[in-house]
């Protein structure tokens, strides 16, 4: 059955106290790769960079990583408006990009962005066990694949379970279209090989909220296969994975799913602290 979502400006969450109080800093362009890899490719200089907006004078928030869409191919990092002044920092991340380089050298950037939140944000006031990872689009699919391919952040001694939530928006959980490109296959043909987020289901992930559009109104097939991935993980024995469908919008829904991660991360919080 269609789940409709609904909600109002009454929703209340526990991180956003006294936020309208706090003031917020943002540091720009901070690289993060070593010296040396951007010293001795310009492409890694130019695009490996993020943005850090965060409460001053706070200890211990939550960190959402957010990784733009762009289908791989284009889009600039961005803090969403609709999470400042929440009560967490926000990570937005630049990331490579198709034909300049090719799979999986923006999963190795993706990982390489959460690896250094994970070493860098204490240094900011920010809680390293509660990391959530999101993004819309390509983004979703990144962060998917950073969070369930144990691969990309083990390279940097780092555990994908100790992210807090995964919250993809709208991502591929196939093989991500602009990789069939690479490959001269059509986006029309799905694909599940080990460059999708499916093929890596298990039950230890960290807590999965996938969010879609309508799937009358979604790109072509995105919400039933984030709903073949909800099953999956379920089969597998994942007993944190939900699926919302925002009724009424498209591929572009992300001002009605903010609220929702926003309330994700609280539940995790309020879990955490029972």
């Amino acid at each position: 059955m269609k789940q409709i979502i609904l909600f109002t400006l009454s929703f209340c969450y526990a991180i956003i106290v006294s936020a309208q109080t706090e003031a917020y800093k943002t540091e720009t362009n901070i690289p993060y790769y070593q010296e040396d890899l951007r010293a001795a490719d310009e492409y890694i200089n130019e695009r490996c960079v993020l943005d850090i907006y965060y409460p001053e004078g706070k200890q211990d928030f939550a960190t959402v990583v957010w990784f733009h869409g762009g289908g791989l191919t284009g889009g600039e990092k961005e803090i969403p408006q609709a999470l400042k002044e929440k009560g967490v920092a926000v990570i937005g991340v630049n990331y490579r990009l198709y034909p300049k380089i090719n799979a999986p050298k923006y999963i190795e950037d993706a990982a390489a962005a959460v690896a250094w939140t994970f070493k860098n944000i204490q240094n900011f006031g920010g809680d390293p066990s509660l990391i959530f990872v999101s993004g819309h689009s390509a983004g979703g699919y990144l962060a998917s694949m950073v969070g369930l391919d144990k691969r990309w952040l083990s390279q940097h001694n780092i555990d994908p379970n100790q992210i807090a939530g995964l919250i993809p928006f709208s991502g591929h959980t196939i093989t991500h279209f602009t990789v069939r490109e690479e490959r001269g296959i059509p986006g029309t043909q799905p694909i599940i090989d080990d460059l999708a987020p499916l093929y890596h289901v298990r039950p230890d992930a960290p807590p999965l909220l996938l969010i879609t559009g309508d799937r009358n109104m979604e790109m072509l097939g995105r919400y039933e296969e984030n709903a073949y991935m909800m099953r999956m993980m379920k089969e597998a024995g994942h007993h944190e994975t939900k699926i919302y469908e925002m009724d009424g919008y498209g591929h572009n829904m992300t001002a009605p799913a903010f609220p929702l991660l926003l309330n994700e991360i609280n539940r995790i919080i309020q879990k955490k602290n029972k």
